[in-house]
């Protein structure tokens, strides 16, 4: 019997519904100060608080009800496989930008993103405080708020404002510093939000002009990244890699060679 591969137009219908409901939460859960029993995760400084479990909870119970079938990727509690072989695999990073949730800085978001035998073709990354919303599904364009988004026309590295991300671990910002300062001088300038799906849809329509950072996991990049190609943009790692643990670089095809060559050149995926 042949099955028919899942419409990636339906999977982002879910997966809207669905991002809309939990950011829904995530914005009464710090209302209401829920956000106040923090645990940690690898260091003291890599917060998780009681919202990023409650939401990634209910974004698993609904994808449970609508598509039991199907597998699912968090953060906070992992990776759920179905029954079988799952052709669709969800991947949820339930509030990306978790230390600016807890100090009440404007950029949180919910991210998710549908996979269809190992390829994204559907994603939506919700910033929980503004509402602001980007889409995406493969070949089908990138959307902020239903309006279609194109990346940086900036061709010159010199003049690109660049946004990047750091990790927790004291030992990779320590590198990461070093790679900061050894790009800066090449640079318009550098931006720092604090979240990476939310930088990449940023890249994703000119917002800055490019972006990059290390130590990645695929809920981090995984909805954000789809908007970012379909809005023009390369998104790769370094030295021809898929993007991931070592590398994320987003840039329009004018930026991203040099801005891979000088990364590679400050050894920029080493280090911790």
């Amino acid at each position: 019997m042949q099955h028919t591969s899942p419409d990636p137009v339906d999977l982002l219908k879910i997966a809207v519904d669905i991002a809309r409901r939990a950011a829904d939460t995530a914005s009464r859960m710090r209302a209401e100060a829920v956000s106040a029993d923090i645990g940690t995760k690898s260091t003291d400084t890599d917060v998780v608080t009681a919202a990023d479990r409650a939401v990634e909870r209910q974004v698993a119970e609904e994808l449970r009800a609508l598509r039991p079938g199907d597998a699912l990727l968090g953060e906070e509690y992992g990776s759920t496989e179905a029954a079988g072989d799952a052709a669709v695999r969800w991947i949820v990073d339930p509030i990306d930008g978790t230390v600016n949730y807890l100090y009440g800085l404007p950029q949180y978001a919910v991210s998710l993103a549908a996979e269809v035998n190992g390829v994204v073709v559907a994603g939506v990354v919700r910033n929980a405080a503004t509402g602001d919303e980007w889409t995406a599904t493969l070949g089908g364009g990138a959307f902020h708020d239903g309006r279609p988004v194109r990346g940086s026309r900036q061709t010159v590295l010199g003049q690109a404002l660049i946004g990047t991300g750091f990790g927790y671990d004291a030992a990779r910002r320590v590198h990461q510093a070093a790679v900061l300062s050894g790009l800066l001088p090449h640079v318009r300038d550098i931006r720092r939000w604090g979240a990476a799906s939310l930088d990449l849809c940023f890249a994703a329509e000119g917002l800055i002009d490019a972006y990059y950072e290390k130590g990645l996991n695929p809920w981090d990049h995984a909805a954000g990244g789809l908007v970012a190609r379909e809005a023009g943009l390369t998104v790769a790692g370094l030295a021809g890699a898929e993007p991931g643990l070592p590398m994320v670089i987003a840039a329009p095809p004018a930026l991203f060679g040099p801005l891979h060559d000088r990364l590679v050149a400050l050894d920029a995926s080493g280090g911790a």
